[in-house]
């Protein structure tokens, strides 16, 4: 990972993190603190595809049958070591 270059310096150098950023996300800081990362044009066109693949819906809009499938599912018994996870201690 780069290390979090400051806002002025980032402005003052653009050219040098535009190369860089074609290598790695750039960290760009404001006051101390992280304010954004500068990345290459195919990164943020990668990023925006994924986001776009995300399937929202919400429970209301499923079925009383698509409901009771979900309500009756079961895990997978080589799962049941993450059951102990929930647990209260």
């Amino acid at each position: 990972m780069a290390e979090i270059v400051p806002a002025a310096e980032f402005a003052r150098n653009f050219g040098r993190y535009k190369m860089q950023a074609q290598r790695e996300a750039v960290p760009v800081s404001s006051n101390g603190t992280l304010a954004g990362y500068f990345v290459a044009p195919h990164e943020y066109d990668e990023l925006r595809k994924l986001k776009g693949m995300r399937r929202r819906f919400l429970t209301a809009e499923l079925s009383d049958e698509e409901a009771e499938r979900i309500a009756s599912s079961r895990m997978d018994p080589r799962h049941d070591h993450l059951n102990k996870l929930l647990d209260p201690k």
